[in-house]
């Protein structure tokens, strides 16, 4: 099989960390990079901090494919995550040329004051190339293997539109759901025989409370169609086998 790209995802901002701000940013990565073929092996998330975000960003880039920023490249002082990716990089940042232009273009569109605070949205690392933004229009920017995406959850999704074909692709994983009336523990040692069985293949054991009581959904993905077909065919004889014992014993 082809290696296939890695990514990984750093979420910037204090409001994250403090619980003022839900994420909503790293759920909407990962499904969009799924249907890429991209594995999303790490996420991590960091304060406001330059030496933080600098040795995050410095870790994740030597390990992945991509790395994906949000958060950090608005017009305030705390907004500092282009300062921390040009440290990174150890290059200088100013105004990128074409960033300036269309800020200023659209601050006099909407009737906004091109101040020094609103074009500090402009600053991006030397090197860099802008990511579009089509709501907001303050651009990101990509260095290297890093996108650096505004927080805005609106605003990071259309970014990810214009990054997507700009990416190398894998085979995106197929998955499929098998439900099982019972426990994980009532599984574990046929379910680990059936992984053993089928190594291109992988298995998870998510176990919820339903109505009837503990209940698991036992999951798999896999690149390889016809491998996750007998899997899936195996692990929903299984589950349908555990459904029947637990009748016979007077589950509902």
């Amino acid at each position: 099989m082809t290696s296939v790209p890695t990514a990984a995802v750093l979420l910037i901002g204090d409001e994250i960390l403090s619980g003022r701000t839900k994420d909503k940013n790293l759920g909407f990565i990962a499904d969009y990079l799924v249907g890429l073929g991209i594995d999303l092996r790490e996420a991590r998330c960091v304060a406001d901090d330059e030496g933080d975000i600098v040795a995050a960003l410095n870790a994740l880039r030597a390990r992945y494919t991509y790395v994906f920023t949000t958060g950090g490249i608005g017009p305030t002082h705390d907004d500092i995550t282009a300062d921390a990716v040009a440290r990174a990089f150890q290059v200088p940042i100013g105004h990128h040329p074409r960033a300036l232009e269309i800020l200023l273009a659209y601050f006099k569109e909407i009737g906004r004051e091109p101040n020094e605070a609103r074009l500090r949205m402009a600053r991006t690392p030397e090197g860099a190339t802008l990511i579009e933004n089509a709501v907001s229009k303050a651009p990101g920017f990509r260095i290297g293997n890093v996108f650096v995406m505004a927080g805005v959850p609106k605003i990071m999704q259309a970014m990810m539109e214009a990054i997507a074909p700009t990416l190398d692709k894998g085979v995106p994983m197929q998955s499929r759901t098998v439900a099982l009336q019972g426990g994980e523990g009532d599984v574990a040692q046929p379910l680990g025989e059936i992984q053993g069985r089928y190594t291109d293949v992988f298995i998870g054991s998510y176990p919820f409370e339903g109505p009837g009581g503990f209940a698991t959904n036992l999951v798999l993905r896999s690149r390889v169609p016809a491998s996750l077909e007998r899997a899936e065919a195996e692990v929903k004889a299984l589950a349908e086998a555990m459904t029947r014992a637990g009748k016979a014993r007077g589950w509902s």
